[in-house]
């Protein structure tokens, strides 16, 4: 969480904890989280189910061992989050679509399908949002894109909000806005991650050992963003801070700008959001 405030929310069911579905829970379990009614979860198998933590709060049904898992876990439940595969979800929702009760908010969690896809299948008394977390939710520096559906009210929005403001920030787009969003948030910790590779080989190739370059880069790649986070500086502010005129990182930074870094990450992004808009099209 970004805070410690309390943050209070309706009863919840999460149909699929894989990862991002564990992440999503381990910030309603938060100590200043109140999720009035509990929290109910679908697994496939035992072993996922084994991975989640243990709470008071949190009831898991396991989909192989019980027919009507899902339809157990989501009756009564104010909101639904469904964070299965993508291909998945249709026939998710034809079957719970009889239980859930008007006024439920089914939350997508499921990247490429669309509101449309979801108030398609749905009752019309049931409102839809779609999300886009990404991986840092894991460890409550999430960063969230969600989107109104067409049936949602302002106010279930704002509740959708709170919900994953457990697991870090929260940015409110137009849909037509979300698949953009996951070319920059949702992907970029593994932009991170391969800069972060690279540099790591550029400091083994110096002559340091792979422990000493990983203690290099990692904690560098970590100060220098929460530098960022607190200064309240610009990432260009903060870059001239420290670049002397004619100095060593000068000298570093023109061989990089030399590779026009803004065209190949303007480019990367294109591509990303091309295949986004594939995986939405089927």
């Amino acid at each position: 969480m970004t805070d410690q405030r309390t943050v209070r929310l309706p009863s919840i069911s999460i149909l699929g904890t894989g990862s991002m579905g564990r992440a999503i829970l381990s910030g309603l379990l938060a100590p200043s989280v109140e999720v009035d009614g509990g929290i109910r979860v679908t697994n496939r198998t035992a072993t996922s189910a084994a991975l989640l933590p243990v709470s008071p709060a949190l009831v898991s049904f396991v989909t192989t061992d019980t027919a009507d898992a899902n339809v157990l876990a989501v009756r009564g439940a104010a909101i639904v989050l469904v964070a299965v595969k993508p291909h998945m979800v249709p026939d998710l929702l034809d079957e719970i679509a009889p239980v859930l009760e008007p006024g439920t908010i089914v939350v997508s969690v499921a990247a490429g399908v669309t509101i449309a896809t979801f108030e398609a299948h749905l009752p019309p008394s049931v409102a839809v949002i779609r999300s886009m977390p990404n991986t840092p939710a894991a460890v409550g520096r999430g960063v969230t894109g969600v989107s109104a559906g067409t049936r949602s009210t302002p106010a279930q929005l704002e509740t959708v909000s709170r919900l994953f403001s457990t697991v870090g920030e929260v940015v409110e787009v137009a849909e037509s806005q979300i698949d953009a969003l996951s070319t920059i948030s949702g992907s970029g910790p593994a932009y991170v991650y391969l800069l972060i590779e690279k540099l790591t080989a550029a400091a083994v190739e110096k002559g340091f050992t792979p422990a000493q370059a990983a203690q290099l880069v990692n904690g560098t790649f970590a100060g220098a963003t929460e530098l960022l986070r607190q200064s309240g500086a610009s990432a260009e502010q903060l870059r001239v801070q420290v670049t002397s005129p004619k100095g060593t990182t000068e000298r570093a930074l023109a061989v990089l700008q030399d590779a026009r870094l803004d065209d190949l990450f303007i480019e990367a992004t294109s591509a990303a959001l091309a295949r986004a808009r594939e995986l939405a099209a089927g």
